[in-house]
């Protein structure tokens, strides 16, 4: 997995998550990235700074973090919570616009692929603690993600 810092047409800046270069190259090329703040989907890649870690309070700030309103400050608990969701719902619409829903079928699915039985494809649905337990103990790679339903705060 690799991390871009981004920018939309109207210099947003924020960071999507990707498998590797060429699933940048093609997910921007289908227009299938888009702006968490503004929904534009025209982006490209931001200059970045190498992130070094010098302890716990000295942690640098997620470009994400620059990417906020001027009214979230992102040491309030209620500008980091703010913080939190639109890079929840960026990264949700990331993986709705580029995965495949499989729902409930979601266990299955991912050992079909992980045992060359189906093709390879990136997947997204739902799977209970245990049955994400079995696919962990099996070795099937998978993330869990807290999936926001919309419309709600």
């Amino acid at each position: 997995m690799i991390v871009y810092s981004l920018k939309c047409a109207r210099e947003h800046n924020f960071e999507v998550w990707f498998r590797d270069s060429s699933s940048y190259e093609q997910q921007v090329a289908r227009r299938a990235v888009a702006c968490p703040e503004c929904g534009s989907s025209k982006v490209s890649k931001a200059p970045m700074a190498p992130r070094l870690s010098r302890g716990a309070a000295m942690e640098a700030e997620p470009a994400a973090a620059q990417a906020q309103e001027p009214r979230a400050s992102p040491t309030a608990p209620e500008g980091a919570a703010m913080m939190a969701r639109r890079s929840l719902e960026a990264l949700q619409r990331q993986v709705e616009a580029s995965c495949e829903y499989v729902g409930e079928r979601f266990p299955e699915e991912a050992r079909k692929i992980h045992y060359g039985e189906a093709k390879r494809r990136d997947i997204y649905g739902e799977a209970k603690d245990d049955e994400a337990k079995a696919l962990a103990e099996e070795g099937v790679e998978f993330h869990r993600i807290p999936w926001i339903r919309r419309g709600h705060s």
